[in-house]
């Protein structure tokens, strides 16, 4: 076990790095940001914070002597770079890897014997065209890297659409995947240990709007329930091929035959911010004493339900207005100016047990 008072390096210094620190330090640990910016959210709630950029190996190795395990908070970043940390460093190499390339990544999850929608790698406006011959329409190109919150993606509903498409993703190397009719949303949220213990929570029913998470529910629907057992068996499996040790999401279509794999997130994940209040172990608390070998904590619901909504851009500014609402929960990430489709905080509703 790494003991409570020793530092744990957080790599990215976003929201989820600053829940990530505050959990720590409700344990009695310190943490360390690696961030190239100043002062971000995580860093305003941290005990240091090291200002470099992410392939900064000089940087990484300093910051790797000063902390005693170090985890990450987002997967877009430079896996050779992130060596020098060498076994401090958990989830793994192998975890951002695959995350970080969305063809690895579909290859990796139908390996694990997983589905996902039918899809194709394309790497030009010919290879586009052979797959819209090949799967029919619609169809969305999403690029292999550095995509997230619907950035690097488009649509395609008509044959006369393919051009526009693949210029707007910047002809970048892409994944084309069928569009296909499902019934809902849901996350798996699941903890692992290096020993291979694991735990679940409920899963939430998520809906999207522009490619944002906007809502977030638990108890899911009736309809998502019933394929949480499989979409588990899913979830686990791959977090047991990837050696995965923290919390690992992946994101799933209630599709009419079972589930279907949409992504994987190798660490802590918006759809689990209801898990801050919602249940007895947060998600960022859990991924702490995983990292950490402390025992896992329950993950029972802390109430009959809970939801999570975000704030996004301008809805920051209604701040007064939530915490004037008795029983809300309300959650500002630091961040400053909003933007459009910016994630600038969260609300959570628990409604109590009767």
């Amino acid at each position: 076990m790494i003991a409570p008072g020793s530092t744990i390096g957080i790599i990215g210094g976003g929201q989820l790095g600053r829940m990530l620190a505050i959990a720590a330090a409700n344990l009695g640990y310190k943490c360390h940001i690696f961030d190239p910016g100043a002062n971000g959210p995580a860093a305003q709630v941290s005990t240091a914070s090291t200002q470099a950029a992410f392939d900064d190996r000089v940087a990484l190795a300093r910051f790797a002597e000063q902390v005693d395990v170090a985890t990450y908070e987002f997967e877009n970043l430079p896996v050779e770079a992130l060596s020098v940390i060498g076994g401090k460093l958990r989830p793994g190499a192998k975890s951002l890897a695959v995350a970080q390339d969305r063809a690895a990544e579909k290859e990796f999850i139908e390996r694990c014997g997983a589905r996902v929608a039918p899809w194709r790698p394309v790497g030009s406006l010919a290879d586009v065209e052979a797959t819209v011959a090949d799967l029919g329409l619609p169809l969305v190109l999403k690029t292999r890297r550095y995509g997230y919150d619907g950035k690097g993606q488009a649509w395609l509903r008509s044959a006369d659409q393919v051009a526009a498409a693949w210029s707007a993703i910047g002809e970048e190397p892409a994944v084309a995947e069928a569009g296909i009719d499902f019934r809902a949303e849901f996350s798996v949220i699941v903890a692992r240990w290096a020993d291979g213990r694991h735990v679940f929570w409920d899963s939430p029913q998520n809906e999207h709007r522009d490619g944002i998470l906007r809502h977030s529910a638990v108890p899911a629907s009736d309809t998502v329930q019933a394929q949480v057992p499989a979409a588990r068996s899913a979830a686990l499996g791959i977090a047991e091929a990837l050696g995965h040790i923290g919390v690992l999401t992946v994101e799933f279509f209630a599709g009419s035959d079972g589930p279907l794999v949409n992504e994987i997130a190798p660490r802590v994940h918006n759809s689990g911010h209801w898990t801050i209040e919602g249940a007895v172990t947060s998600q960022f608390e859990q991924h702490i004493r995983a990292v950490c070998d402390l025992p896992p904590g329950s993950t029972g619901l802390a109430g009959a339900a809970a939801t999570m909504d975000n704030l996004i851009g301008d809805d920051v500014n209604r701040w007064r207005e939530f915490v004037s609402e008795p029983g809300l929960h309300v959650h500002l990430y630091g961040k400053g100016e909003p933007r459009p489709g910016r994630k600038m905080g969260h609300l959570t509703r628990v409604k109590t047990l009767p």
